[in-house]
């Protein structure tokens, strides 16, 4: 367990060290190492020697994201947290949803996925969407949620080089530019995922008082 239990006083706290972020994408490790800014050590699974396909099969973000926490936990015994993000489209019925990386089929291609999108809402006038992320966290065998949602617009066609995903069709609300043209920094700022990430670094630090 990688929590350092201490005490204060009457007051016990500890101090968290290390967490296995339970993900195989790389850019989501990336995005929450740079949101996180080094205030919490965040191992990845090919750290802890971990190089499983993990399974996603549940029917919510929520449940997707607590297997795949516990997955890592009942393995390795080591605090853990894991996310899961959707695009929900008001005009699809709140798809993709939960389908999100396998929208187009279960290679997870994130090109033939934005494209289907683009396909689907070609005759919509409704373009509103949110992205939605969720994130479970296993710490010392407690089990935590965050969330954090941004709504924006579904682009007409793909704008921008940057991000990941969805990220080249989704305008948030306020903005004029894909999330794929903002900067990493602008979107850090901003993103489903920062604010789920915020959110549960709080969480964290709190610990330690």
């Amino acid at each position: 367990m990688h929590g350092l239990e201490k005490s204060k006083g009457n007051q016990h706290y500890f101090k968290v060290e290390k967490l296995v972020f339970a993900t195989n994408n790389l850019h989501k490790l990336q995005e929450v190492r740079a949101i996180l800014d080094g205030k919490v050590n965040i191992r990845s699974l090919s750290e802890i020697g971990c190089f499983d396909e993990i399974p996603e099969t549940a029917d919510t973000l929520e449940g997707n994201a607590l297997m795949k926490a516990k997955y890592v936990y009942d393995r390795f015994q080591l605090d853990c947290f894991a996310d899961d993000t959707g695009l929900e489209i008001e005009a699809l019925g709140g798809e993709p949803g939960v389908f999100s990386a396998r929208y187009a089929g279960l290679e997870q291609d994130s090109y033939k996925n934005r494209m289907k999108v683009l396909r689907l809402m070609k005759q919509q006038t409704n373009r509103k969407a949110r992205f939605r992320t969720v994130i479970a966290l296993i710490l010392q065998g407690e089990e935590y949620f965050f969330e954090g949602k941004i709504s924006g617009v579904i682009a007409h066609e793909p704008r921008g080089e940057g991000g990941f995903g969805y990220d080249s069709i989704f305008v948030p609300d306020g903005y004029e530019k894909t999330f794929a043209e903002l900067s990493a920094e602008q979107k850090n700022q901003i993103s489903h995922r920062a604010i789920a990430v915020k959110k549960f670094a709080d969480f964290i630090l709190s610990k330690e008082h």
